[in-house]
């Protein structure tokens, strides 16, 4: 997973309270039963409470693996918070591919949701194989942009509500007061550049930087299984 470097860890304690904060208000519903997106097949509902409880807990392992001084300190803790993350990550993301084609809400975001679960299982993967063959600045790499994937269906909830209000003085001129046609849009492009911006911006940040910093591996790591 991602190297923790020494900085102070404020940037990790805010981005942990959001994550905190978007989980407390979107799993409740799922312990009772209910949810916020309608079913379009049978096991419609089950693979969407899995992949909502499978994704919750990589998110949580997520704000681990990046927390400053994991990674140099516990090297112990950040391999076993890292082995949970891929294991929940990728039924995770076999999950979204299943129920994201399958989406209610257009076909806009239905190809974002396929390709975005596609982009997620394959960095996880790429990031662990990697990181068992002892490649650490292509298990970085990958890891942080998985890590990116996850996290990206909190910033996809703060984009649609915004296209809803800039678009919806089009809902009549574009969409001819069709309100389903303007939802699909809408739901569309904010899970677009939910996951796009992110990953194009810490695509970015990584090139910028060294693939790897020497001075986050302990030595022991050189011996140790990932």
């Amino acid at each position: 997973m991602a190297y923790a470097i020494r900085r102070p860890s404020w940037p990790s304690i805010v981005l942990g309270l959001v994550v905190l904060a978007f989980l407390v208000f979107s799993l409740p519903p799922y312990f009772i039963g209910d949810t916020r997106v309608p079913a379009t097949f049978a096991l419609h509902y089950p693979l969407l409470v899995g992949h909502v409880m499978f994704g919750a807990v990589a998110m949580v392992c997520a704000v681990a693996q990046i927390w400053p001084g994991l990674r140099r300190r516990r090297p112990v803790l950040h391999r076993r918070t890292g082995r949970v993350y891929v294991a929940t990550a990728i039924p995770a993301a076999a999950c979204a591919m299943v129920i994201g084609a399958a989406t209610p809400f257009g076909p806009i975001l239905a190809v974002s949701n396929v390709l975005l679960a596609a982009l997620w299982l394959w960095f996880t993967i790429r990031g662990y194989l990697a990181g068992r063959a002892r490649h650490f600045g292509e298990h970085r790499r990958n890891m942080v942009y998985s890590a990116t994937l996850a996290f990206s269906i909190i910033t996809n909830r703060l984009w649609t509500p915004v296209l809803y209000i800039t678009l919806n003085p089009l809902q009549h001129s574009v969409f001819d007061g069709n309100e389903e046609h303007f939802l699909w849009v809408v739901a569309g492009v904010g899970a677009w550049l939910g996951w796009t911006i992110p990953l194009a911006a810490v695509h970015w940040w990584m090139r910028r930087r060294p693939a790897i910093e020497p001075s986050s591996i302990p030595r022991t790591t050189a011996t140790e299984p990932v």
